[in-house]
């Protein structure tokens, strides 16, 4: 019963985490559109607390959450595939992108964006492209 909250509580912060990832960089998208101090500010403001306040301890949860399922049968996990390994490296990938992510906050809260909107656009489909693969790895489990 324990493996199946788990795996509840952590498929609530993968969903968490992901609105984050996809929501923060179209706001990016029309921070970098923005032109007045007002619309700067807000979006600055947006940014901050979406980043700090739901897509961080969501990371933290998915990590958790992750890594408790997994020691909780790792033969099961590490035996039977490649799979795995692979959904872990894509999982160190978005947690480079989120971090990047958070550089990109500090930039436009700092004023110091050089990016254009067309950037943060193609930048906004990172994360879509591993949660497609990440999901095809954990339900079809190619190899």
């Amino acid at each position: 019963m324990l493996y199946l909250w788990l795996k509840a509580f952590h498929i609530v912060s993968v969903v968490c985490w992901f609105a984050g990832l996809f929501y923060l960089p179209r706001l990016f998208v029309y921070h970098a559109q923005s032109e007045d101090a007002v619309s700067k500010e807000r979006f600055s403001v947006m940014e901050r607390k979406l980043y700090r306040g739901i897509m961080g301890p969501s990371m933290i949860a998915v990590l958790i959450f992750g890594g408790w399922l997994i020691s909780l049968n790792p033969s099961a996990y590490f035996t039977q595939g490649g799979w795995m390994h692979a959904k872990l490296t894509l999982v160190a990938l978005l947690i480079g992108y989120h971090h990047v992510c958070g550089a990109y906050v500090k930039r436009f809260a700092r004023g110091e964006n050089t990016r254009s909107h067309v950037f943060y656009r193609w930048f906004n489909e990172v994360p879509v492209l591993i949660l497609l693969v990440i999901v095809i790895l954990v339900v079809v489990r190619p190899f």
